[in-house]
């Protein structure tokens, strides 16, 4: 298959795709934040709301929308205070509602299952880094004279899903048992609710430092 990059190609992109699914970001932040305060469930919303952000932003770069948005000077602005802005509200709201661990928090009803599902594509799609990360990251293993490069683009953006769940999985699964933990002390948790304010904060501060060029 023409879309199909050679082996050696689909290693080194393995091995990057795991230093990069290691690295702390929003993304993780929220996962694990999720699923201390809701349980695994909601861990799991935000992840694969997450990842369809993902899904979104390679075939953006596929098509050449992501070099668009980055041109301009305008649009960048307007991604990243969109951006810094959401991640403040996440913070906000970690601060004000908390990690209570009541009974109704872990009731995981079809509703707010969606509802952190758009949370992690969100967070994901209004990160100005990604879309910078992305347009670096994927063309590296694509050659530009490549007639078939728009699909391996696409293919190696999706093969970067099932790559990073085996990394990211684990820490949902084990946030979710660090919770039952922190049910018996509510002022440890409220310092990580202050904690996780704390790391969105910073992401937003960084998401508005954010070049373009």
């Amino acid at each position: 298959m023409d879309f199909i990059p050679d082996s050696a190609t689909i290693l080194q992109f393995a091995l990057a795709t795991f230093v990069i699914s290691i690295t702390p970001g929003p993304d993780m932040t929220l996962f694990v934040g999720r699923a201390l305060s809701q349980g695994r469930a909601a861990g799991f919303a935000c992840m694969f709301g997450a990842m369809t952000g993902i899904m979104i932003h390679t075939a953006l770069v596929a098509l050449g929308l992501s070099a668009l948005i980055v041109a301009s000077p305008q649009a960048f602005l307007v991604l990243k205070v969109f951006g810094a802005g959401y991640l403040i509200w996440l913070a906000v709201q970690a601060i004000r509602k908390g990690s209570a661990f009541s009974p109704e928090s872990k009731a995981g009803n079809g509703r707010s299952l969606l509802r952190n599902w758009a949370t992690g594509l969100g967070i994901n799609l209004l990160n100005p880094k990604i879309i910078l990360f992305f347009m670096t990251f994927l063309p590296q293993f694509v050659s530009a004279s490549d007639p078939h490069a728009p699909g391996k683009l696409f293919f190696l953006g999706l093969l970067f899903i099932p790559l990073a769940l085996p990394i990211t999985a684990p820490m949902v699964i084990a946030a979710d048992g660090f919770s039952r933990l922190l049910k018996k002390s509510p002022r440890v948790t409220r310092v990580v609710d202050y904690l996780f304010a704390g790391v969105f904060s910073a992401f937003a501060l960084k998401i508005l430092t954010a070049q373009a060029r």
